[in-house]
């Protein structure tokens, strides 16, 4: 997804950036950005609640099967 990116110019990011001012209004766009950045930090933190409990289920399993082993 980064690499589409890579082929905007100066003048494309100005007018993707027109647009959006046009669309929200500038009162609007630090609530926009708030909400988004909200949003973005809740997805990373399921994320990460979900590498934990994959994690320490793996781990539980290792327990459970040292201890078998011995």
């Amino acid at each position: 997804m980064t690499l589409l990116f890579f082929n905007l110019g100066g003048g494309e990011i100005f007018v993707v950036l027109l647009f959006v001012l046009l669309f929200f209004g500038s009162k609007s766009i630090p609530d926009v950005a708030r909400n988004l950045g909200r949003g973005i930090r809740q997805f990373k933190d399921a994320t990460n609640d979900i590498q934990r409990d994959i994690t320490n289920s793996v781990n539980d399993v290792k327990r459970t099967i040292d201890k078998d082993n011995e």
